[in-house]
């Protein structure tokens, strides 16, 4: 995580996270930075060009624009760029609810499409933990609406977590 002003080494990803969104959202321009940053960590997640506006352990929300680069020949956002941006809210709200020396993998990821995604896209995502973790299974889903509150599409990741040993 170079270049984000983190807590300690020592903290779990999801930690150093939230550290550095509470440091740079309240800033001018401080959540478009994060964004980047964010962009730059996860270069594939990166070219959608999301916009995190709500992070905490266990919830996110994060904005699209519909532009050129994310969509397909039907004039609307494509459908692998609509999975990215679910697959990354759930990444963001499933890992910063995670205590250190634990980590997770997505190990099945699956999209709905309900309609033509189209202008601002909204997707957001809430994760509860269960209480055993080592070895456990988190479904996370992202629900994605576009701007007049429609929902475009449903991304439900299947999460796997791992206690690390010490």
């Amino acid at each position: 995580m170079h270049g984000f002003p983190l807590a300690s080494h020592d903290a779990a990803p999801g930690a150093r996270l939230i550290s550095a969104w509470q440091r740079l959202a309240p800033l001018p321009f401080g959540r478009w930075l994060f964004s980047r940053f964010l962009g730059r960590m996860v270069p594939y997640s990166g070219t959608i060009g999301a916009r995190v506006e709500v992070l905490e352990p266990g919830h996110a929300r994060i904005r699209m624009s519909d532009r050129r680069a994310v969509r397909n020949h039907l004039r609307s956002v494509h459908a692998v760029a609509l999975t990215n941006m679910g697959e990354l809210t759930t990444g963001l709200a499933t890992v910063t609810a995670l205590p250190p020396g634990v980590k997770a993998i997505v190990v099945r990821l699956s999209t709905e499409y309900h309609a033509k995604a189209r202008g601002q896209l909204v997707a957001e995502c809430r994760v509860e933990l269960p209480a055993e973790l080592n070895d456990a299974e988190i479904q996370a889903t992202t629900m994605i609406h576009d701007g007049e509150g429609t929902l475009v599409a449903t991304v439900t990741a299947l999460w796997r977590t791992r206690v690390e040993d010490s």
